[in-house]
């Protein structure tokens, strides 16, 4: 007999021998055992997870002799005879085929004929989604009302192909990729029932190869048992699919978790031996990377996907997150750049030293606690458990000195963290804290004023500096702080006191007088002061003045006097043109022409041929009609398309924006205030955002 294959040999034969699709075998039963059957069933899905196989299951569910129940019997003739492929009612069709609408035609004839062997006539069509449209319109309304006895399956990879009228006629089932752990389990089964010697690792490496179809990963198999001579091992299978060996990836990976240069050099050294695609180890990298951050995140959602589920977790463990997003963000960098590289070589080994180069360093923190150790801030948190405890004194030890008393704006919690110093050590002088500047009274108080009491604030505790010899002696001269009596507002009131900030210098002291001019006023009195300042009444600079432009403009007619027809020029043509009471595209045609001549009535205008896409007769009539209307006389109009010699009246308004910007700009930049802006503080003037004050020129 001869060799059948084991995609063939192992087919399953009954809905108990199914692999996956849970989904589909759920709905098919209970339909099956309730007698709810349809009469027109569509699979679909990828190649090889079932389709056929399902349709041919239900067709021995249908006629098997034993009557319709979700588990044929799979001995009577019926069922033998559709595992052989020979029932004579169980008519399969390839539509790859036979795509033609006689073919069709021809398959509907004998649809409403009885079974001649079975229970029901069933019409298994593979591929469905490559007939005609033709063939689809003739096959409607027999798939809509099939004659009882007639059931149609129809399987497809491809069904966004087929017309929704067909959908719409049938129950759609979607069947589902084999994951390569269930992949995985069937081929052990297979191989363990056909007594070959296998590697587990062996066997995730087809079924990721088999890319979610269970017909390939039983071919590959086949292949991997003819490559290896009757069994089937690791590194046999990678030599036969030309991929690369999950453990290389992993001891790399491993070996950017130690930042270890070299050994990432090595690996690659020893990967590059058997000619790798360095995109696809980038990919795997990635994929790899992809897992252990998910591990690190939530460690239960890891599948076994890869079968290295166990070797991910170690990762997790080992690597910090940071490095993990990182690796993963220069890895898609470096595809992106690898084609760019010289060698692909090469371009892999600089991607993976990017990640060691761009990896961040634990950060050292020198501990501010005598005899502490340098904390890593960077690294993971560390067990509290293994924490070092601290080492012990020597014996000859000096007595700690003990504060005898302690100040009790100090909370406890520092007291207590501040350890003992030895007398043995030397004690640096600890800096006088600096007095506030003293309050200069504005307003003589009454006895009874008492300000209302601040809430308490615990401030941290800031080291102080060592004051100046300057500060010193003003310190040493400012009289001490006294007590404030209690406020009475009804006396305060009486005696005429204000809150407002006035300066302690006699009305006729010069400035510089007092040494303490240039103390600033406390926190308090800022407010005070700011509130008794006239702002309404302050004096305003005064505005730059213009410079003068060397070569003036001419100044042209007042608008608002009418021009004469005989005193009309190229000059007095702009304001005469301004005052038209013109809109649209007329009025932005017309300004663009200058004036040429005029006589006997008729005026000569030559249009810019840069504008002159939009100009037709009817703008000119436009024009023409206003001009005679201006000059109130018939005034004939003789428009030219050429190159303009003169300013045209859009010209002119264009150069008065433009200097009315430019005075602006120049006002901004001789104000003295944004002068010692721009010397003292490096200010920036945005061009852009200055904007002439005034009537716009229309």
């Amino acid at each position: 007999m001869s060799y059948q294959v084991l995609a063939r040999k192992w087919r399953p034969r009954s809905f108990k021998e199914l692999v996956g699709q849970t989904h589909v075998l759920q709905a098919l039963v209970n339909a099956l055992d309730q007698d709810r059957l349809h009469h027109a069933y569509l699979f679909t899905g990828t190649r090889g997870v079932g389709k056929t196989t399902i349709a041919r299951i239900l067709a021995k569910c249908l006629n098997c002799d034993e009557g319709v129940s979700s588990t044929p019997c799979g001995q009577c003739a019926a069922c033998c005879e559709i595992d052989d492929g020979r029932f004579v009612d169980l008519i399969e069709v390839d539509a790859a085929s036979r795509t033609k609408v006689e073919d069709t035609r021809e398959l509907l004839d004998n649809v409403q004929y009885a079974p001649t062997r079975g229970r029901f006539k069933v019409y298994l069509i593979d591929e469905v989604h490559m007939l005609s449209a033709h063939s689809f319109n003739a096959l409607l309304k027999t798939l809509e009302e099939p004659p009882p006895h007639v059931k149609f399956l129809l399987a497809t990879t491809d069904p966004q192909k087929l017309p929704i009228t067909i959908l719409s006629r049938c129950l759609q089932f979607g069947l589902k990729n084999m994951t390569p752990e269930r992949i995985v389990g069937h081929l052990e089964n297979v191989l363990s029932s056909e007594h070959i010697p296998y590697e587990t690792s062996a066997l995730w490496q087809l079924a990721r190869a088999a890319d979610g179809s269970m017909r390939d990963s039983l071919s590959l198999t086949d292949q991997a048992i003819a490559f290896g001579n009757g069994r089937v091992s690791e590194g046999e299978v990678s030599s036969m699919l030309g991929t690369i060996d999950q453990g290389q990836v992993m001891k790399m990976v491993r070996a950017l978790s130690s930042a270890d240069a070299g050994s990432v050099l090595k690996a690659v050294a020893e990967l590059a031996e058997h000619a790798p695609d360095y995109m696809a180890v980038l990919n795997d990298m990635l994929s790899v990377l992809h897992r252990v951050a998910i591990a690190q995140a939530v460690p239960d959602a890891v599948d076994n996907s890869q079968g290295d589920r166990e070797q991910v977790l170690q990762l997790a463990g080992n690597m910090r997150a940071e490095d993990v997003q990182l690796y993963y963000q220069i890895g898609l960098v470096g595809k992106r750049d690898l084609p760019l590289a010289p060698e692909p070589r090469s371009g892999f080994e600089m991607a993976l030293l990017r990640m060691l180069a761009f990896r961040p360093e634990p950060v050292q923190i020198e501990s501010t606690v005598a005899g502490g150790s340098p904390v890593d801030v960077a690294g993971p948190a560390a067990d509290p458990s293994e924490a070092a405890e601290p080492e012990p004194e020597p014996a000859n030890a000096a007595e700690p000195i003990v504060p005898e008393s302690v100040p009790e704006s100090v909370p406890e919690h520092v007291v207590e963290s501040v350890p003992p110093v030895s007398r043995s050590e030397e004690v640096a002088p600890v800096a006088e804290p600096v007095q506030p500047p003293p309050v200069v009274a504005v307003n003589p108080l009454p006895e009874n004023f008492s300000p209302s009491p601040a809430p308490a604030v615990v401030e941290p505790q800031v080291e102080q500096e060592q004051p100046s010899a300057e500060q010193s002696d003003y310190l040493s001269e400012a009289p001490p702080l006294q007590e404030a009596p209690p406020f009475d507002a009804d006396q305060a009131e009486a005696s005429g006191f204000q809150a407002d900030y006035v300066p302690a210098v006699a009305p006729d002291a010069e400035p510089g007088d007092r040494e303490d001019d240039d103390v600033p006023p406390p926190m308090s009195t800022y407010e005070s002061y700011a509130a008794s300042m006239d702002l309404q009444n302050l004096p305003m600079p005064e505005p730059a003045a213009v410079p003068q432009t060397v070569d003036e403009a001419p100044v042209l007619p007042d608008p608002s006097e009418r021009v004469c027809l005989t005193d009309l020029d190229a000059l007095s043509w702009i304001p005469v043109y301004r005052s038209l009471p013109l809109g649209g595209v007329t009025r932005t045609i017309g300004s663009h022409c200058e004036y040429v001549a005029h006589s006997s009535g008729r005026i000569d205008l030559r249009l810019d041929e840069r504008r002159s896409t939009l100009y037709n007769d009817t703008h000119r009539e436009r024009i023409e009609k206003a001009v005679s209307d201006y000059f109130q006389q018939p005034v004939r109009l003789q428009v030219e398309v050429g190159v303009v010699q003169t300013e045209t009246p859009a010209a002119w308004r264009e150069r008065k924006i433009a200097e009315r910007l430019q005075q602006a700009r120049d006002s901004i930049y001789s104000d003295a205030n944004v002068q010692s802006l721009i010397d003292q503080f490096t200010a920036v003037v945005l061009d852009d955002s200055i904007q002439p004050v005034g009537n716009v020129i229309k």
